[in-house]
């Protein structure tokens, strides 16, 4: 169909009329309730509908604050698959400690995945790290980077200058960590 019109008054029976109506394809539905809380679902549904699976789903590759950031806030990085930015940029803001995450450029690859399809790689970390301009943003040159990636750091460190610190495997483990280190 080109065109579906909603006409239930019940939001929740307007809402799954909708979404069915996006199932098949609708170019256009029009829905009477325009309330953010009952446009959202459909919002999600159309995204999940019409995402290419073959294409990864990512972050732009840039600096994120989270938190209120100071000079001395730590600096994470991980790459720009969207699941992985989300998940650490959720444990980071759990951790209460304000700190930058830097969004690597791995063509929405996963960290492990990147790293095995040669694009987290040392030569790409510092290259990231030098045109992010993150040094001007801090008054340190300390990274953290994925423990999954450990066998990375001292070639980090000869490439970027920065000081390397192995983060957790996992990103559950940020928020003990970033208070014990950083608090």
């Amino acid at each position: 169909p080109a065109l579906i019109a909603v006409e239930t008054a019940d939001p929740f029976a307007a809402a799954l009329e909708a979404v069915t109506g996006i199932a098949k394809y609708a170019s256009i539905v029009l829905i009477k309730n325009a309330d953010p809380g009952a446009v959202l679902p459909l919002l999600t549904a159309r995204q999940d509908i019409y995402t290419d699976p073959q294409k990864p789903v990512q972050v732009e590759p840039k600096i994120y604050e989270i938190g209120q950031v100071t000079k001395k806030s730590p600096v994470l990085i991980t790459t720009n698959f969207s699941i992985t930015y989300f998940t650490v940029a959720q444990e980071i803001e759990a951790s209460r400690v304000p700190a930058y995450l830097i969004a690597c450029d791995c063509e929405g690859m996963s960290v492990l995945t990147a790293w095995a399809a040669e694009k987290f790689t040392p030569e790409k970390i510092a290259a990231t790290m030098a045109h992010s301009g993150i040094a001007g943003n801090v008054d340190h040159r300390e990274l953290i980077i994925p423990g999954y990636v450990a066998m990375l750091s001292a070639k980090v460190e000869d490439l970027s200058g920065y000081s390397v610190v192995v983060g957790p495997r996992e990103a559950s483990g940020l928020p003990s960590f970033l208070r014990a280190r950083y608090r």
